[in-house]
């Protein structure tokens, strides 16, 4: 985090999206797909939606989806996004400091990719009231970056940071005996740094499913 970057988080975030013109790739999560598909599409909640791209892959596969993001910016580009992609008709973007605020409502999907901030961010109560927005039968999928880059030294990480363990997540959830881990994974990914060094990131993946309500 640069030493003029503010702390406030969203003030942080606004000026990261407003720095360039585009962060993310435009494409969706490998892990999303790879966990979400086969799953029958029904309401979804995208948590740090960013620039929308998971949103709209959901949206495009048949989810009613809810994005959510700390950023005006992103939101309109995500907005954008799902225009151009034909699918605005099936995403509603609300802009909310998680922690402070959460959207209503119980869905079949609630998703949060990569949740992990530089500045405050209360993350184990955002994941708790994910975990509470799941609805009967529903799939919570987290996945988050397990350590920096193999590429980078000490010396070149841009902040501090503790990466969440599969076992500490799940602790902080505080989950009730309904429901079920599906996945509970780390993978291993090939990422080149800016100057063409080659090296791997480890990220750790939840997903937990949640029983479905009893039939009278």
């Amino acid at each position: 985090m640069s030493a003029t970057s503010p702390t406030e988080p969203a003030l942080f975030w606004e000026q990261r999206y407003r720095d360039s013109d585009r962060i993310w790739s435009g494409n969706p999560n490998p892990l999303l797909v790879r966990e979400t598909t086969g799953l029958r599409p029904g309401r979804a909640l995208d948590l740090g939606c960013g620039e929308g791209a998971d949103a709209v892959w959901l949206a495009e596969q048949g989810w009613q989806v809810t994005g959510v993001d700390i950023s005006a910016t992103a939101l309109s580009r995500a907005a954008v996004h799902a225009e151009q992609a034909g699918v605005a008709d099936r995403v509603t973007w609300q802009r909310h400091e998680l922690g402070a605020s959460f959207p209503d409502g119980s869905f079949d999907l609630v998703n949060a990719q990569f949740l992990q901030s530089p500045v405050a961010l209360d993350q184990d109560g955002v994941l708790r009231r994910a975990a509470e927005a799941v609805a009967p039968g529903g799939t919570l999928l987290i996945v988050m970056h397990a350590g920096w880059p193999t590429w980078m030294t000490p010396q070149e990480y841009p902040f501090d940071a503790e990466f969440p363990t599969r076992d500490g997540v799940l602790s902080g959830l505080n989950l009730s005996d309904d429901w079920t881990p599906a996945t509970l994974e780390a993978v291993e990914r090939p990422i080149t740094a800016p100057d063409g060094r080659e090296g791997t990131r480890a990220d750790n993946v939840w997903r937990l499913t949640r029983a479905a309500a009893a039939r009278d």
